[in-house]
Parts: structure tokens; C-alpha cells; sequence
């Protein structure tokens, strides 16, 4: 197999630096399956780990890439000859083993999941570890009862991938979506992509009581800090409320009294870790039921290998709506 390029992060001196490199199969860490990626995608963990704002990768050097979708090109796995289409989202991409942004993966079998029957791999990728993440929510609250007949259900960081794909899937399930959001720009992008109320970040009152008017039946937070303590203390009896990010901050200051007196079920989301027989069941749903309508609008921008590394910037600004799909081959 010939040499590829991959975007490889690497530490120098204590500081991180990222840069195309040359590389062959035999530089990449151990897996029975080789792929050829052709698509990828950017995640705000992604913009982290290459620019070096936040330590996302537990070894160096590693190529970047948290998502990944393409074509088994050798396997020593019986259930991926050469020709299966696949994606791997998560599982220690980027983290422990070589990520997406590279022309050539080599991965362990079990992290990775046919391409749903219809879905091509630029749509896995606008999909990607945010719709993933998104759809891993739903399923856990509808597994704790969540139904559309109880009430809306409040997605915070509604603009970024995560939150907009939630939205998108929620609206298709039926339920009443209330976006937050700080883009008062974004509220007929919003509207179009299913939200059925806005509610602008710095216009809400977040209180200050163990808990007030009781509005949410259900919840999928971004942000952790003082709006997920907001939606604990905001939440109807049972509501669940699906913890998945810590844009705004990772403290939470809270009291137990929502749990005990509202019955308030906070459920802690994990992309990376998930176990394969649930990660396989939540990427069946998103090729049927929570498929995404709005595709088209959410994840419009595709970027060509070559301007991958100035496209991290926007995600750290935080001036970015929806998902970018990265065409690497």
C-alpha cells in the first residue's frame, strides 16, 4: 500500500503542533482492519485537540479525527471483508489510537459500524460523533420514559452540531422542541430545522430558588454551568435531562431537591465509551427513526483535506452553525 497524507498532532517542547505528514500502514496504531477514508468531519473536540486548547489526545504523536467514514481495504475480521462500507465515531479516535484525518485508517474491528442500508459516507459524516451523541440522548430518555405526550423538551447550544441534529430528531419523533440558543441570527435556521420556540440565552431568567416554575419534560444540554443547573431547577416530575457537553462551564451547583421532589433524572452521555451492541442499535435508529430531515441545511458545508487546518479557529470562536464534512479522498 502506498504512502498517504495524514493531519498528525504531535507535542513539541510542551506546545502542540499539527501538519500534514507522510506517512505508511506500518506508522499508524494497531488494528485487524484497514480502511480508506473518504470522508470525516469536524466536532468541537476536534478544534480542541489541534489547536492544543484543550488536552484531548493521551498520547502523541496521532493523527487527528474523531470521525471517520470509508471503504474496508484489508481485514483479518470475517464480518468486514474488503468492500464494507463503515464508519467509526468516538472510540478512542484521536484519543488513544490514530483519527480520521487521514487517507488510510487502521482500526480495531469492534469499533466499527456498517454505513446504515441508503446512507452514503458524507452523510454518515454530517451526521457524524454530534449526531451520534444527539440521537444517544434520545435513546437513553425514551429508555426512561421519555414520550412526546409529556411535554417539550429544551435543547441548550442549539446551533452547534449536536444541538442542532437533537433538534432535527426530536421534531421527527414528534416532540415539541424548544431551542437556546445566544444566535438571535440563527432563529429562522432554527425554526426550519424543527425548533417550535427560540429562547435567547441572555434573556433568560435562570433563578436562584432549588427549583422554580416547573416547564421541561425533558432537556439535552451542551453547556453545562449555570444553565444546566437552570434546567434542573426547571424541569416537570420525571423529566430527564441528557448531560452531553460543558460549553458554558463543567461546574454544576445544584440541590438534590429536583431529584428527590420532581423525581429529575439527570443522565451523563458518553460517545467515546459507548458498549458496541448499544452503539450498533443507536446508528440502526439514526438509518430509521431518528434519521435526520434537514441534512441538507445542517450539514451544507463540505471542505476539501487541504483547508482542514483553518477551519478549527471558528469552532474555538464559537461562530459555527450546524456540522462541516471534511472530503478527504
Amino acid at each position: 500500500m502506498d504512502n498517504f497524507r495524514a493531519l498528525r498532532i504531535d507535542e513539541q517542547d510542551g506546545k502542540i503542533v499539527a501538519a500534514f505528514k507522510t506517512l505508511s500502514i506500518d506508522d499508524l496504531t494497531e488494528g485487524n482492519v484497514v480502511v480508506r477514508v473518504s470522508h470525516s468531519t469536524i466536532n468541537y473536540k476536534d478544534a480542541l485537540a489541534v489547536t492544543g486548547t484543550g488536552r484531548i489526545l493521551r498520547r502523541y504523536p496521532l493523527n487527528g479525527g474523531i470521525d471517520l467514514a470509508g471503504v474496508v481495504v484489508s481485514s483479518e475480521d470475517v464480518e468486514f471483508p474488503p468492500g464494507t462500507a463503515v464508519l467509526v465515531n468516538g472510540c478512542g479516535l484521536s484519543e488513544t489510537v490514530d483519527g480520521g484525518y487521514s487517507e488510510y485508517a487502521r482500526l480495531d474491528s469492534k469499533s466499527l459500524v456498517p454505513i446504515p442500508e441508503g446512507m452514503t459516507a458524507a452523510e454518515a459524516m454530517q451526521i457524524g460523533t454530534a449526531g451520534y451523541t444527539a440521537a444517544l440522548a434520545i435513546h437513553r430518555m425514551e429508555q426512561n420514559g421519555q414520550t412526546p405526550d409529556l411535554g417539550p423538551v429544551v435543547v441548550t447550544g442549539a446551533t452547534g452540531g449536536v444541538g442542532s441534529i437533537a433538534i432535527d430528531m426530536l421534531a421527527g419523533r414528534g416532540y415539541e422542541v424548544a431551542a437556546v440558543t445566544g444566535k438571535a441570527a440563527e432563529e429562522s435556521y432554527l425554526r426550519e430545522i424543527g425548533a417550535a420556540r427560540i429562547l435567547l440565552r441572555d434573556q433568560i431568567d435562570l433563578g436562584k430558588r432549588p427549583m422554580e416554575k416547573a416547564e421541561w419534560a425533558g432537556a439535552i444540554d451542551n453547556l453545562g454551568g449555570d444553565y444546566l443547573t437552570w434546567l434542573t431547577r426547571t424541569m416537570r416530575y420525571g423529566g430527564n435531562i441528557a448531560s452531553i457537553g460543558l460549553a458554558a462551564s463543567p461546574a454544576l451547583n445544584t440541590t438534590v431537591l429536583p431529584f428527590i421532589l420532581r423525581a429529575v433524572c439527570l443522565l451523563g452521555i458518553n460517545s467515546v465509551e459507548t458498549p458496541h451492541d448499544l452503539r450498533r442499535a443507536v446508528w440502526s435508529r439514526i438509518g430509521d427513526d431518528l434519521k435526520p430531515q434537514h441534512l441538507a441545511t445542517i450539514g451544507h458545508r463540505t471542505i476539501a483535506f487541504d483547508e482542514l487546518p483553518g477551519a478549527f479557529q471558528a469552532y474555538i470562536d464559537g461562530t459555527v452553525t450546524g456540522r462541516t464534512v471534511v472530503a478527504i479522498s
